[in-house]
């Protein structure tokens, strides 16, 4: 404990002005276990979505590429998930190198920002898909999409690219620990640049997707009226189900996080804040970076809602087998010929 002391009293002479948020050790072993449950469930459920989006003899279209790129996105995060539960399970003490803790921001932030834009291309996709109906299919084609997930790693991998010259790793009170706010808040200008990625990189795409599903809203909503068979044939259920799905996605998991760095960075662009706030900011941003990294598990749920195919699936494989088994993915007359279709599963 006197080591401990001493070596806070030496962070504060050594020109940091406020005592870094600690956390206890339950919390550190709480954090462990959620990351590792994170780990076996993102990695089940991407699994099964690339399995049968490559499922040999299969079909892709446009929504299909954003989708896999998606689940690829998720499947490389899950990569670093084994570092950070070591990580809190040895206390918030980081026994690898500076480099590994960089090269884990770095896939931390190319999961998040890549995340959101492919959502934002699929909601583009099912805009064009429904509402644009006429020129959706030459918009829409595989190889156009193929060419703006390439764009989407490209421009992710130019913004995330920088962390791997900053510093991500601070020697405190006898820990190592990664990134933590301690460790960036250094760094000359960083609300502003804070402030300009929020507003590249997650304002732009939630904007985007908002307005894409309120249209497609509004064009099911006059469908549905124009035509009450479109509802009881399940596809207009299906539709709000899957926009629930992505608004989930994007507004409850990621939404929280940037707006706690959006403001807390705006007001230190204006003033220095005060130790309180920026304890406060630190334990928020834990909380807030549990929900968004949720989002590895949450998109699988986006397959469900958006493939007639992985959903009969993974219901068989979840239900008892009470007949034959004639459900297997690539069986069945009712499968779609792809992840989904161009209008009945939106």
């Amino acid at each position: 404990m006197a080591s401990s002391s001493a070596n806070l009293s030496s962070a504060l002479h050594n020109g940091s002005s406020c005592l870094p948020h600690l956390l206890s050790p339950t919390a550190n072993m709480v954090l462990a276990i959620f990351y590792t449950a994170l780990l076996v469930f993102s990695a089940l459920g991407n699994s099964l979505a690339l399995r049968l989006a490559f499922q040999k003899g299969r079909k892709i279209n446009s929504t299909d590429v954003y989708l896999v790129h998606l689940a690829m996105s998720d499947l490389l995060f899950t990569l670093v998930l084994p570092g950070r539960i070591v990580y809190y399970a040895l206390d918030s003490n980081w026994p690898f190198s500076e480099g590994l803790c960089r090269l884990t921001a770095l896939i931390f932030f190319t999961n998040t920002y890549g995340s959101l834009y492919l959502m934002a291309c699929v909601s583009v996709d099912r805009y064009l898909a429904v509402v644009r109906d006429c020129r959706g299919p030459q918009l829409r084609s595989t190889g156009r999409a193929r060419l703006v997930c390439a764009a989407v790693w490209t421009l992710v991998l130019l913004e995330s690219v920088p962390l791997l010259w900053a510093p991500m790793t601070k020697a405190m009170a006898g820990r190592l620990t990664c990134m933590e706010y301690v460790s960036v808040q250094p760094i000359l200008g960083l609300p502003l640049v804070v402030l300009a990625a929020c507003a590249l990189s997650f304002c732009g795409p939630v904007g985007t997707i908002l307005l894409c599903y309120v249209k497609i809203t509004l064009k099911l909503c006059r469908t549905a009226q124009q035509n009450p068979l479109v509802g009881e044939r399940g596809h207009h259920h299906r539709a709000y189900l899957l926009t629930l799905a992505v608004l989930m996605a994007t507004v409850v998991c990621f939404s929280p996080y940037h707006l706690i760095v959006i403001q807390f960075m705006a007001r230190e662009a204006l003033r220095p804040q005060s130790c309180a706030e920026q304890r406060a900011f630190e334990v928020s941003l834990r909380v807030t970076a549990l929900l968004m990294n949720t989002n590895c598990v949450v998109d699988p749920v986006i397959y469900f809602f958006a493939s007639t195919r992985y959903r009969k699936w993974l219901l068989g494989i979840l239900r008892p087998r009470a007949s034959s088994p004639s459900s297997s993915p690539g069986e069945g007359s009712t499968g779609t010929p792809g992840i989904t279709q161009a209008r009945g599963s939106v």
